[in-house]
């Protein structure tokens, strides 16, 4: 059985391979039961450390992810709050072939799966992105969607100017065709966006859903709580609403769990979720004016995919 570490998961990992290897794998066969997130002092209301497990498998691979989440490491221990490993095995034998370095591979996954669903639901001429978020997933984000649509601008919305004039520089570098602008005022910026990509540890709305433009794609990624969300109500009504998986989603996303307790959205408008989107293309965008809105609390099987590409390259 295969060590994998984060140093080899960055080397073997690309998204002009990873994006396509992703939605050629959630058109296909696969299982996912839903995953369980267990919260290690649930007698604690301030207190969120978690341990959760997400087991899947196709017809080739066998794969569970188990993670812990400490979101008080960093100020308290100065380490990360969030640790996490692959277990991969041989579909047709159950052999163990790899323990993978799950974080990494999260990254990696998250930020395909995000620019997977915008180029199945954006619109193909678009060219104005805005990040909010400046944390681990950042850069990640950034390469992802600049591989699947020809942006010309970029706005990075953050809590910390340091950081988003950091990206800035980075990005500006690496694709000086793009130009790259620090949020100022997003109230006056998202009417002018077509791709908003949310990434962040916000508990309320990050931006007002009655200014965002018609024909302009919304991506929720950052959240995972029934009591938090990145975007308002106003945003869900407006739009389309696809998810990355209909049972994870409503049992974690604030997003939709609180219109539909607000009674203003109902589980049964959601058009699909990301296998739907594979496989069905007759459901995506249907006009260039329509708003859609993705929300994701991730997949253990396109940690199954990712990883699994992974111990494929090394071996």
């Amino acid at each position: 059985m295969k060590i994998i570490t984060t140093e080899q998961v960055q080397s073997s990992l690309h998204f002009a391979e990873l994006i396509p290897l992703l939605k050629q794998n959630f058109a296909k066969p696969f299982y996912m039961p839903q995953r369980q997130v267990h919260e290690l002092a649930p007698e604690d209301s301030t207190n969120h450390d978690a341990l959760a497990v997400l087991p899947a498998w196709n017809e080739e691979v066998i794969g569970n992810k188990v993670f812990t989440y400490f979101p008080e490491n960093a100020a308290l221990h100065k380490i990360p709050g969030l640790y996490s490993k692959i277990m991969l095995f041989r579909r047709e034998t159950g052999e163990p072939l790899a323990l993978v370095d799950g974080t990494s591979v999260t990254y990696w996954r998250t930020a395909a799966i995000s620019a997977l669903a915008s180029q199945l639901l954006s619109r193909e001429n678009s060219q104005h992105l805005m990040l909010f978020g400046t944390g681990n997933l950042a850069a990640y984000l950034l390469h992802a969607h600049i591989s699947v649509r020809k942006l010309t601008k970029i706005t990075i919305w953050g809590r910390s100017a340091s950081k988003v004039q950091k990206l800035i520089n980075e990005f500006s570098r690496l694709y000086p065709n793009i130009s790259f602008y620090t949020s100022l005022e997003v109230d006056q910026e998202i009417p002018h966006v077509d791709i908003i990509c949310c990434a962040t540890g916000a508990k309320t709305p990050l931006f007002n859903g009655e200014l965002v433009a018609q024909g302009c794609h919304v991506d929720c990624l950052g959240n995972h709580r029934v009591d938090a969300r990145e975007c308002d109500s106003n945003t869900v009504i407006k739009a389309r609403v696809f998810v990355d998986s209909l049972t994870n989603t409503l049992n974690e996303a604030g997003e939709l769990l609180m219109p539909i307790e607000e009674g203003v959205f109902n589980a049964n408008a959601i058009v699909g979720e990301l296998a739907d989107m594979c496989k069905q293309p007759e459901i995506l965008r249907q006009t260039e004016e329509e708003i859609t809105l993705f929300k994701s609390v991730g997949t253990a099987v396109s940690d199954l995919v990712s990883a699994y590409l992974v111990y494929q390259k090394v071996s």
